[in-house]
């Protein structure tokens, strides 16, 4: 049995919680988080909720969302 086979093996054994904590540390491993690129989105997340906050603008319902898109 390989060593890649035998650590799926152990993986599956895990919840899914751990798997997830697993997947999480190989991602940033392979593509290393840009801390300016996440900076940047701190700033649009934030500006978005005030601007949702303030009224500036609506949400939209998930059901209308996923049905436009499958759609296309």
């Amino acid at each position: 049995m390989t060593t890649t086979l035998k650590l799926v093996r152990e993986i599956e054994k895990l919840s899914p919680i751990e798997r997830i904590q697993i997947v999480d540390i190989v991602i940033r491993d392979i593509i290393h988080p840009d801390s300016n690129i996440d900076k940047i989105w701190v700033k649009e997340a934030s500006a978005r909720w005030n601007a949702y906050k303030r009224g500036d603008i609506k949400s939209i319902p998930y059901e209308e969302v996923m049905s436009k898109h499958k759609k296309l």
